[in-house]
């Protein structure tokens, strides 16, 4: 009898553009099937690479490529949510098995089944009530304006941070609209024409360059135009720290949101330490130590995603059959019945069927999972209930 050839586990991401976020993803990904041998339910499962360059027809075509593989199971996802949103209803037709570990923008998981879709990560749908929220009633600043990128992604949040900030007190939200590939002399011009409408801080909604940008832009004006800055988390990409600069940062008040977890707390759980371990041993060159897992959020939500998968393929109990063992990992992610212990939490039934359009069926994590973080002296990530 022919020896199984194994499974694919495909990582569709920007793999020049964003390739610290893929990279990390990636890495998370290995050192949770490292637990199980890289096995799936006793399947063998190997990890191959797609470059989409955050382009939604590059997406498309690794998509088919994608089905033309009889072998393929599961697709990760990167940084970028414009492939997922163009290609969704492509995605659910063919029913290609999508992990999201990162692409944040609201739309993509909220879909009525049958939805191919999961998402562990930061969700627009409520990320811009968080940013909002803490920016007014921890922060205590009562005049915002918006910098976002002049997107999908970007209207999306100003919808939703519009709506927040109006439900808690503020009159209105106004919006400075931004490209890709702003130079720093644009930035500077979108700041100073924030301070002038009267903010007291500024809600930053743009990509890891652009925020690059606006970030060294903030510490070059004059100081009584510089304000504090909420950001989503684009920031928290692409080796943000080392482009901006540690000199820049120390100028700059700049918080963003993260999910409520830190390699860098002093009180790691067991499963912690063991996923830390499996790292520096898998990646021994580029992890010596945790603060090389960089940016940490596309490992810690790949990881613990990953172990979902594992738990779902456990329970669906594979058989070799590629088309129908997607289906059984499928109803078996929506339908877990043991809890799974992961870095943000224990997740209990973390997807469920999405009855109708617009739940949060295929998202596993909510609110109370998410923390606001700030860049420390040495440009690592930490959780702002630990610091200012």
């Amino acid at each position: 009898m022919a020896e199984e050839r194994p499974y694919h586990i495909y990582i569709d991401a920007d793999w020049i553009g964003a390739l610290p976020s893929s990279q990390a993803i990636e890495w998370g990904i290995k050192a949770a099937l490292s637990e199980h041998d890289f096995k799936l339910a006793g399947h063998t499962v190997e990890i191959k690479r797609l470059n989409h360059r955050g382009n939604t027809r590059r997406h498309l075509a690794n998509q088919k490529r994608y089905l033309q593989d009889d072998r393929a199971l599961v697709v990760f996802t990167g940084l970028h949510s414009p492939p997922l949103l163009a290609n969704r209803a492509f995605i659910h037709k063919q029913q290609i098995l999508t992990l999201n570990p990162w692409a944040a923008a609201g739309p993509i998981t909220r879909d009525k089944a049958p939805n191919w879709i999961f998402r562990l990560s930061v969700d627009d749908a409520v990320a811009g009530h968080v940013i909002v929220e803490h920016a007014i009633k921890k922060r205590g600043f009562k005049n915002l304006v918006l910098i976002a990128e002049d997107t999908g992604w970007g209207r999306f949040n100003h919808k939703n941070m519009r709506t927040k900030a109006m439900e808690l007190g503020l009159n209105s939200l106004p919006v400075l609209w931004s490209n890709w590939g702003m130079a720093k002399p644009t930035a500077k011009i979108l700041l100073r024409r924030a301070a002038n409408m009267g903010a007291d801080a500024i809600l930053l909604v743009t990509n890891p360059a652009e925020s690059v940008t606006i970030a060294q832009a903030m510490a070059e004006l004059e100081r009584e135009n510089r304000r504090p800055l909420q950001s989503h988390w684009g920031v928290s990409a692409g080796h943000f720290a080392q482009r901006v600069g540690l000199d820049v940062l120390k100028q700059i008040d700049l918080q963003f949101i993260q999910s409520d977890f830190s390699f860098l707390h002093s009180n790691l759980s067991e499963l912690a330490k063991r996923a830390l371990a499996k790292a520096k041993n898998l990646f021994p060159d580029q992890i010596k130590q945790a603060r090389d897992i960089n940016p940490p959020a596309g490992f810690v939500h790949a990881y613990d995603l990953t172990r979902i998968l594992i738990a779902a393929a456990k329970q669906a109990g594979l058989r070799g059959e590629v088309i129908e063992d997607r289906g059984r990992l499928h109803d078996a992610l929506e339908q877990l019945k043991e809890p799974v212990e992961g870095l943000i939490k224990t997740y209990q039934t973390p997807f469920h069927t999405p009855e109708k359009a617009f739940t949060d069926a295929h998202e596993a994590l909510g609110v109370p999972d998410y923390a606001m973080a700030y860049f420390d002296e040495l440009g690592d990530i930490r959780l702002s209930k630990s610091g200012p």
